[in-house]
């Protein structure tokens, strides 16, 4: 049996002030806790997005950034980002080249239809893949998945932002991220 996981709760000024059950803590009285949020880039410079499974206690079925996750107590949030992008989408950290934070200050409550609060800080992340990475997305965690040109997806959230998940709308509206977007390259 794997051991529960556990996320960092936070006080109203975004500092820790104890810990919770993962599978506890999400509900409609989410306390404020700590997260991050990573976007994937693969070696052409394109972006990942992700469905996410339909058995998820919150907002199922949405797409979303590459891939999400919660530290656990003491884990450094690079750290937690190589260990979710193996759980959740089965990617080495062999093939991670660059762990970017790109907005620290990222914070957000967003209910789902179903009631259920997602309620966190939530740092924000470019992360680069070595070219010749492969993805095998763990399917209780990602329904479907999609490789999009950066300008592509900017349109397409400009266009429909209700489409996606709140968090990926409010994310992209925050200058920092939208000019990694607008400036990504092939790594050539």
């Amino acid at each position: 049996m794997s051991e529960r996981e556990q996320v960092v709760l936070l006080d109203i000024m975004g500092e820790p002030e104890g810990v919770a059950y993962k599978d506890e803590v999400h509900s409609t009285k989410t306390p404020l806790h700590l997260a991050f949020s990573a976007w994937l880039f693969d070696a052409e410079g394109n972006v990942l997005v992700t469905r996410r499974a339909l058995s998820k206690k919150t907002f199922p079925g949405v797409w979303t950034n590459s891939f999400c996750g919660h530290p656990a107590p003491g884990e450094e949030i690079p750290d937690a980002i190589r260990r979710r992008a193996r759980d959740e989408i089965n990617l080495s950290s062999d093939f991670i080249a660059e762990v970017r934070e790109v907005v620290p200050d990222f914070r957000y409550r967003a209910v789902d239809s179903s009631g259920q609060v997602e309620n966190e800080v939530c740092p924000v992340f470019a992360v680069r893949m070595h070219e010749g990475a492969s993805l095998s997305p763990n399917p209780e965690e990602v329904d479907a998945y999609v490789w999009v040109e950066p300008q592509k997806l900017l349109a397409a959230v400009d266009a429909t932002p209700w489409a996606f998940s709140p968090w990926f709308s409010l994310e992209l509206q925050d200058t920092r991220l939208r000019s990694v977007l607008e400036r990504v390259e092939p790594q050539r």
